[in-house]
């Protein structure tokens, strides 16, 4: 089977996040190692990651590493990040997910038609902090927004700021995209415009453009651009009463 040089680069993202050495295994399924550092969740918290058929998995102990291995081994991979699956075997007390990974090459790439102007600004700009403000703390944390290390790529209407996008500066040269429009200017492809000029910049500087996204409007603004999903992820925290609680 050809090797997806998309694939190999995002799975080499998430063995680096995983802060301990791990690898998707070649024949698929799930590999679970112990690491409190990890970056595939909060701390305390366990993490999945699927990107293809293999998924890995890290725990903060080793004794909910192997109550993870033991009971998960009976999950289908493909529903490994999927949360009634999981929650049906083990015991937690909180879910984050799952979102949907998805990424793209530079021949790959689909640029959004130019319909509006888009400027730049710099990060932490106070146009950028009203935009945030007007959205609200939900959206506004599900856009991430505010942690862009990149230029903003913004439209205006007048003077306001109501829509914008950048990326933050992952490990392994990855720039995980962050779009946010303001409420009462969504439908008009603003996100998929300011998106754009955010992935030709990563693309430029040789990065690997990652969207992490839950809600379907964002996922199709992705797939307008040409991005593919991979994978997934998912966060559980688990019960420290229950089987996995022990170190």
């Amino acid at each position: 089977m050809p090797v997806d040089p998309l694939l190999i680069r995002a799975r080499g993202l998430w063995e680096t996040l995983a802060a301990v050495p791990v690898s998707f295994a070649p024949s698929g399924g799930l590999t679970v190692v112990t690491s409190p550092g990890s970056g595939l969740c909060p701390p305390s918290w366990a993490g999945i990651v699927m990107l293809g058929d293999a998924a890995i998995a890290t725990v903060p102990t080793g004794g909910a590493a192997q109550v993870m291995r033991r009971v998960l081994a009976a999950v289908p991979a493909g529903s490994l990040t999927r949360p009634e699956a999981v929650t049906a075997v083990l015991p937690v007390t909180g879910v984050l997910g799952p979102a949907t990974l998805a990424y793209v090459a530079r021949d790959g790439f689909r640029p959004a038609p130019a319909h509006h102007a888009v400027e730049q600004l710099a990060p932490g700009h106070r146009g950028l902090r009203e935009l945030v403000r007007s959205a609200g703390p939900e959206d506004a944390d599900e856009s991430g927004l505010e942690e862009i290390t990149s230029p903003a790529f913004v439209v205006r209407e007048g003077t306001d700021v109501v829509a914008a996008a950048g990326y933050r500066a992952w490990p392994v040269a990855t720039a995980h995209v962050c779009v946010l429009t303001a409420p009462q200017w969504r439908g008009r492809r603003l996100a998929r415009q300011t998106a754009s000029a955010a992935v030709a910049h990563a693309l430029a500087a040789g990065l690997l453009p990652q969207w992490r996204a839950r809600p379907p409007a964002s996922r199709q603004v992705a797939r307008a651009l040409g991005f593919r999903e991979l994978g997934s992820q998912l966060s559980v925290l688990l019960d420290p009463d229950g089987p996995t609680g022990s170190a």
